[in-house]
């Protein structure tokens, strides 16, 4: 695939304290401006330790990779006002209302006044979620949690959006609200890198994806393509149970 890397990993690798593998072992791949990219594995195979060095969470225990031409390391403030995060926990504030909690996050990315109040309003138009907006989180159900989740992260205008799991554990509705939804924000530019367990979502959804299993990357490229390649497989779950085998994982 041609054009700009938004971002540039290589090498990248990481060791957890008292751990005898790496959670990621020497992860090298670019992402390009404008894609929709999907990292698939079993549990514990690096994809959320993955997205939380890029977020700047974790430092990384060697390698470099770089954001939008940037460096994760040297340059951490500046990147995360171009990056949203949508992590597979739900990170909202049981005890405040969905607007309390929009209006938290947004003062956090310094949105203020008439510009935040018409953002948080555009995000629940989008999601359905009028109604909702003065429901304590604590009350609300794991679909509409996921899609508050989801307007908190986005609400800075991200260049790039990193999605850890967005549509485990809800209903059909929300899932492909989230997913036109998703479809729809990267027709405007912005990157999108997700982690998911739903193959045939993934098929659907990504202009390319990387496997990873055991902290490396095993398979990598369009879905579509994957699947032309090896026609002895009927679909991307197939090929990804190929390469990171049947064996259950904790």
């Amino acid at each position: 695939m041609s054009g700009k890397a938004i971002i540039e990993i290589k090498d990248l690798v990481k060791i957890y304290k008292g751990s005898d593998e790496p959670a990621i072992n020497g992860i090298s791949l670019d992402i390009f401006e404008g894609e929709i990219f999907g990292l698939l594995g079993p549990n514990g195979a690096g994809k959320t330790t993955t997205i939380s060095i890029l977020c700047g969470l974790f430092n990384a225990t060697r390698g470099k990779a770089s954001i939008d031409g940037m460096d994760i390391h040297s340059n951490r403030d500046k990147i995360k006002h171009i990056i949203g995060v949508v992590p597979q926990d739900v990170a909202l504030y049981p005890t405040l209302t969905a607007w309390e909690n929009l209006t938290f996050f947004g003062n956090m990315y310094g949105l203020r006044g008439a510009k935040l109040r018409q953002k948080i309003a555009e995000g629940f138009a989008v999601f359905g979620l009028e109604k909702h907006a003065d429901k304590k989180i604590a009350n609300c159900s794991g679909g509409i949690k996921r899609r508050i989740n989801l307007i908190a992260g986005l609400l800075h205008d991200p260049k790039v959006i990193f999605l850890d799991e967005p549509t485990v554990g809800i209903d059909v509705q929300s899932r492909v609200v989230i997913l036109d939804y998703l479809k729809e924000l990267n027709k405007t530019g912005t990157t999108v890198i997700y982690t998911s367990h739903y193959m045939e979502e993934a098929e659907k959804l990504c202009t390319r994806v990387a496997i990873i299993d055991r902290g490396r990357v095993v398979s990598m490229g369009n879905p579509r393509e994957l699947v032309a390649e090896h026609p002895e497989f009927k679909d991307l779950e197939n090929i990804f149970l190929h390469f990171t085998g049947k064996d259950l994982r904790d």
